[in-house]
C-alpha cells in the first residue's frame, strides 16, 4: 500500500475538523478514506457502561440507511464483558471476523448492522475516553495492520471532532433550555404583571392610567408606596406595556446588597480588579441593555453609587470597576422607594440632583388602607393562587362576614400582608370554610408615622390636621390636583383641602402648581 502518509493526515484532518456539524465532517471524511481503503461506513459512537447503552454520534455509508435510532439500550447478557471490553481495548483494533467477540454481535444485533470487517479506534483525548470511531467494510478479512496503522495517525483530529461536536451539542441543548427558561421566566413575570392587575378598574385606577401615558416612554419613573403596597408589580407593568417588552427586566433591591459590593453588582468589574476579581463581570445596568432596570428601595443607595447612578443617567454610559473604557447602555430607569426623599436630602442623606433626575414622572401607589373596594378581588385572586401552590385541590369559601372583617382591617403590611394572611388561613382551614379572625386579632407596630405622638404628647385636631396635610404635600411635591396629588392621597375634594390649608395656615408653596 502506497500512500503518503503525510498527505494522508493533512487531508483527512482538514476534513474531519472542517465542520461543526459532525455528519457533515464525517461525510467527507469517509469519502476520502474510501479511496485509501476498504471502507463501506464509518461511525463515531459513544458507550456509557453505567447506563449500558449505545449512542451514535454520527454514521455515514451504507450503514446510515439502517434507520437504527441514535441511542439503544443493550441487551441485558454480557454487560460485564461489554464494560471490560470498553475499559481494556487497544487504542486500534483490526477485527476481521466480528463473529467470534460475543460484544461486537450483541452490539450489532441490538443497531440492526450486519457483521462486517471492521477496525476500531478508541478515542481519547487529556486522558478521557470520548468515544469509539468504527470503520466497516463488506466481508471478512477485509483490514491489514496498514490500515490500522493509518488511521492511528489521524486519532488526533477524530478526538478532537468528536469533542468539539459533544461540546457543540451540549451547548445547543442548553441554549434550548436558556430560551425555554426565559420562555417561562416571562410567561410567569407576565402573569405577576401583565394584563391583568387585581384593583386596576377601582383603586388603582388613578396608577394604571399613568402606567398607560408613560410605557412607551424612556423618562424615568419614580414609585411611591408603602412597603407591601405592590411596587414591583407596577414596574413589570410598565415594563411590558413598554416597547422594550422583550428586553431584558433586571431587579436590583438596593438595600440588599453590601455596600462593599454595590459597585460590582451594578456596574460589573474587570478581572483583577480586587481580591476575589478572578473574571471579568457584567453588572446589572450591563444586563438590562435594551431593556428596563427597576432600582428597589433607592434611597438606600449608598453616595459613592449615587454619583455613578448620576453619571448612567446623564450620559448613557457605565464604567466597569477596574476598568478604564466606557459601555454604553440603552435602558429604561424605574426607581421604587417607601421613604421620604425630601427628608433624606435635607439630612445629606441622598442627592438632590439625582432625586431630580429620578422623579421625572413621580407615581403613587396608594396604601391598602385607601383602596379597600380592591380587598375582595384581591382575596379571591390570592385563594385561586395559592391553592395551587398549596396543592388544595378545591378553593375554600369564605366564611360569612370575613369580607367584611377584612375590610375593617388597618392593614398595615399592605397587599403583602392580605397575601401572607389568606395563605395562613388556607393552611389552618384543613379544607373548610376561611376565617380571619383569629389571624388579625394582634398585629405588631408597623413601620408607619407615629411621631405625632411621641413623648405621649396630646395634640389638638388643628395641629394633628396641620401636621398630616403637611406631610401629605410633602410626599406630593407640593402636588394638590390629580390623581397624584395630596387630595387623592387624602381622599378629600381639592377645593377642600385648599380651604383647610387657609385655615390652618399652610403655606401652598409649589402647591400653586396644582
Amino acid at each position: 500500500m502506497n500512500i503518503d502518509r503525510n498527505e494522508f493526515f493533512r487531508q483527512v484532518a482538514v476534513r474531519i475538523c472542517g465542520s461543526l456539524d459532525i455528519e457533515r465532517a464525517l461525510e467527507e471524511s469517509f469519502l476520502y478514506v474510501r479511496e485509501v481503503m476498504p471502507v463501506s461506513s464509518m461511525v463515531l459512537m459513544l458507550y456509557d457502561p453505567a447506563l449500558d447503552i449505545a449512542h451514535i454520534v454520527a454514521s455515514v455509508g451504507t450503514i446510515r440507511d439502517k434507520g437504527f435510532g441514535k441511542t439503544v439500550s443493550l441487551p441485558p447478557d454480557g454487560i460485564e464483558f461489554r464494560a471490560n471490553k470498553w475499559a481494556t481495548m487497544e487504542a486500534v483494533e483490526v477485527v476481521n471476523r466480528p463473529d467470534t467477540i460475543p460484544a461486537i454481535v450483541e452490539v450489532s444485533r441490538a443497531l440492526n448492522i450486519d457483521l462486517h470487517s471492521r477496525i476500531d479506534m478508541r478515542l481519547e483525548l487529556e486522558g478521557n475516553r470520548i468515544g469509539v470511531l468504527v470503520l466497516m467494510a463488506d466481508g471478512e478479512d477485509r483490514y491489514t495492520d496498514a490500515h490500522a496503522e493509518l488511521m492511528r495517525m489521524v486519532h488526533d483530529p477524530f478526538a478532537v471532532a468528536m469533542a468539539n461536536a459533544l461540546r457543540h451539542q451540549e451547548v445547543l441543548v442548553l441554549k434550548d433550555m436558556l430560551t425555554d427558561d426565559n420562555r417561562y421566566l416571562r410567561r410567569s413575570l407576565r402573569e405577576l404583571a401583565g394584563g391583568e392587575i387585581v384593583g386596576a378598574e377601582f383603586g388603582l385606577r388613578e396608577v394604571m392610567t399613568m402606567v398607560r401615558q408613560v410605557a412607551h416612554l424612556d423618562s424615568p419613573i419614580l414609585l411611591y408606596g408603602e412597603t407591601g403596597v405592590g411596587k414591583e408589580v407596577i414596574a413589570n407593568a410598565i415594563h411590558y406595556s413598554s416597547p422594550r417588552r422583550d428586553g431584558p427586566f433586571i431587579k436590583v433591591n438596593c438595600g440588599a446588597i453590601p455596600e462593599s459590593l454595590i459597585d460590582s453588582e451594578l456596574f460589573g468589574h474587570e478581572r483583577g480588579a480586587f481580591t476575589g476579581a478572578i473574571s471579568r463581570k457584567r453588572g446589572r445596568f450591563e444586563r438590562a441593555d435594551g431593556g428596563t432596570i427597576f432600582l428597589d428601595e433607592i434611597g438606600e443607595l449608598p453616595p459613592q453609587a449615587q454619583v455613578r447612578l448620576l453619571n448612567v443617567i446623564q450620559n448613557r454610559e457605565i464604567e466597569r470597576v477596574g476598568g478604564t473604557q466606557t459601555i454604553p447602555v440603552d435602558i429604561r430607569i424605574i426607581s421604587a422607594t417607601h421613604r421620604r426623599l425630601e427628608d433624606m436630602i435635607q439630612s445629606g442623606a441622598f442627592r438632590e440632583d439625582l432625586w431630580f433626575r429620578l422623579n421625572v414622572v413621580p407615581i403613587i401607589i396608594p396604601p391598602l388602607r385607601q383602596r379597600k373596594e380592591d380587598i375582595p378581588a384581591l382575596v379571591h385572586h390570592f385563594i385561586e393562587r395559592k391553592s395551587v401552590e398549596l396543592r388544595i385541590g378545591t378553593a375554600p369559601s369564605l366564611a360569612p362576614g370575613s369580607l367584611e372583617r377584612l375590610k375593617a382591617y388597618d392593614w398595615p403590611g399592605n397587599v403583602r400582608e392580605l397575601q401572607n394572611i389568606v395563605e395562613r388561613a388556607l393552611i389552618q382551614s384543613r379544607g373548610g370554610t376561611l376565617r380571619f379572625d383569629s389571624l388579625l386579632a394582634v398585629h405588631p407596630d408597623n413601620d408607619r408615622d407615629h411621631s405625632l405622638f411621641a413623648d405621649n404628647a396630646i395634640l389638638t385636631l388643628d395641629e394633628l390636621n396641620r401636621g398630616h396635610i403637611t406631610k401629605a404635600l410633602a410626599f406630593t411635591g407640593g402636588r394638590i390636583n390629580g390623581g397624584q396629588g395630596a387630595a387623592a392621597l387624602l381622599d378629600i375634594h381639592p377645593n377642600t383641602l385648599r380651604k383647610r390649608m387657609d385655615k390652618l395656615g399652610i403655606p401652598y408653596k409649589h402647591a400653586r402648581k396644582g
